[in-house]
């Protein structure tokens, strides 16, 4: 007779210690079967098999795996598509529950959906747990309960209800039972899942203290560390958000505050998921006539717009996967105003190409820097690329990282001019915004 178990499936959350789902089901008192699923949906979308971030998951998955053997059991990993393995588990093993962390994006809530639906027919419950943000969905809304559209407000309002309900977190680490146990068992290997291994290293997760108090002053600079880089690890919850949040609080208002933007994004796409499937916050900017130059773009795409500090980013991500978060908006606006090409092009290029990409966050930022989005800067706010160069990379030291044929006849002239340019997209966004586009 199988063996009766509860089921923790993990996805966004790569981690034993202050896990929110993870601690409920240990505490269910059924064994537990971890469980995680390269999703075929995902992954076969994949066009580059060198994708790092599966690459990431799998060397998380690696690093977890090393943690269940010390508390003798065992991730059972599966390769499909979630309901073809879901439906695989129940032949298998008698499932009287199922226990995961909450995931918000529009498709993963379709996904999550399916997998209910299915489980309801077998009679088992399925827990979904809040866990990768402080506050979720309706928790921060206005007093009349709409959503927050501006950011400070919504801001001092996180804030106040984090005084009042506190901080806790879960000792998911710490049980010692609770698994079912097993033998041991190997992550599959890249090539097995049809990926291919860069052998780049990873940022660390550990978040150090000279970085979150000189955060402040040195996050705009993209010749120095002066960023956290825990994107990726927050993207796929290597590491705790609350973890996080605690150390801003005693370190640092300012990332603290970048901390708030992640959660806003968030509950921007749980309650306007269009926005997620390439719909602009603000209907009338749909009414833009864009460019959408495939030569322009093409440049854009390879760094070899004649602008080096857009170029430097460009040449960064597709290099490493990041791009500095001050060069991320000089390079999006580039791409919106001075070229005039629709901001979703450059959020799939994005999408394809960061390490750390998240929905909400993405999509947030590129209609940001579009002028479409909620709380966005207006459309007549277009950086100049040459005055952010001079600002935020004085020596050019970033620059020179990144184009190293700047300053020579071998580097690109500019593909457009930044003052006709200016006024072009200007031009533009007037016309569509008056009711006089296209």
């Amino acid at each position: 007779m199988a063996t009766a178990v509860a089921i923790f499936w993990f996805r966004r959350d790569l981690r034993l210690e202050d896990n929110a789902g993870l601690h409920h089901a240990l505490t269910c008192g059924l064994p537990v079967l971890p469980l995680f699923i390269f999703d075929r949906n995902i992954l076969d979308r994949l066009e580059n098999r060198a994708d790092r971030r599966v690459e990431f998951i799998q060397a998380a998955l690696v690093w977890l795996q090393e943690g269940l053997a010390g508390r003798g059991t065992s991730l059972e990993v599966r390769d499909g598509r979630p309901l073809e393995v879901f439906n695989e588990i129940l032949g298998e093993w008698d499932v009287k529950a199922v226990y995961t962390n909450t995931d918000y994006e529009p498709e993963a809530v379709d996904r999550d959906e399916g997998v209910k639906k299915l489980l309801a027919l077998k009679r088992v419950p399925f827990y979904s747990f809040k866990d990768q943000v402080i506050f979720e969905k309706n928790e921060v809304v206005k007093a009349n309960g709409e959503p927050y559209t501006v950011f400070t407000p919504y801001s001092k309002r996180w804030k106040s209800l984090l005084t009042a309900h506190g901080l806790h977190g879960y000792a998911s680490a710490r049980h010692e039972g609770g698994f079912l146990p097993r033998r041991e068992v190997e992550v599959p290997a890249l090539a097995e899942l049809g990926f291919e291994r860069t052998g780049g290293p990873f940022p660390s997760n550990a978040l150090l203290p000279e970085i979150l108090r000189q955060y402040k002053d040195r996050r705009d600079w993209p010749a120095v560390v002066g960023t956290s880089r825990l994107g990726v690890h927050l993207r796929f919850g290597t590491v705790s958000i609350r973890h996080l949040v605690r150390r801003a609080l005693r370190e640092s208002e300012t990332y603290l505050t970048e901390l708030i933007w992640r959660e806003f994004f968030q509950m921007i796409l749980w309650y306007f998921p269009a926005m997620g499937r390439g719909r602009a916050f603000k209907p009338s900017y749909e009414k833009i006539g864009w460019r959408n130059n495939e030569r322009e773009f093409q440049c854009w795409c390879e760094g070899r717009t004649g602008y080096p500090i857009v170029d430097a980013g460009i040449r960064e991500l597709n290099a490493t996967g990041f791009m500095h978060n001050r060069v991320r908006m000089i390079a999006a606006s580039f791409l919106a105003k001075h070229l005039l090409i629709d901001w979703r092009w450059g959020e799939a290029y994005f999408a394809e190409k960061l390490l750390d990409f998240d929905l909400a966050s993405n999509n947030g930022n590129w209609q940001w820097a579009a002028g479409c989005g909620c709380d966005a800067a207006p459309y007549f706010r277009i950086f100049n690329p040459i005055v952010q160069a001079s600002r935020w990379d004085p020596e050019s030291r970033y620059i020179q990282a990144w184009v190293p044929e700047w300053g020579t006849p071998a580097y690109s002239a500019p593909i457009v001019e930044h003052a006709t340019a200016r006024e072009r997209a200007l031009a533009a966004y007037k016309k569509a915004l008056s009711g006089r586009g296209e």
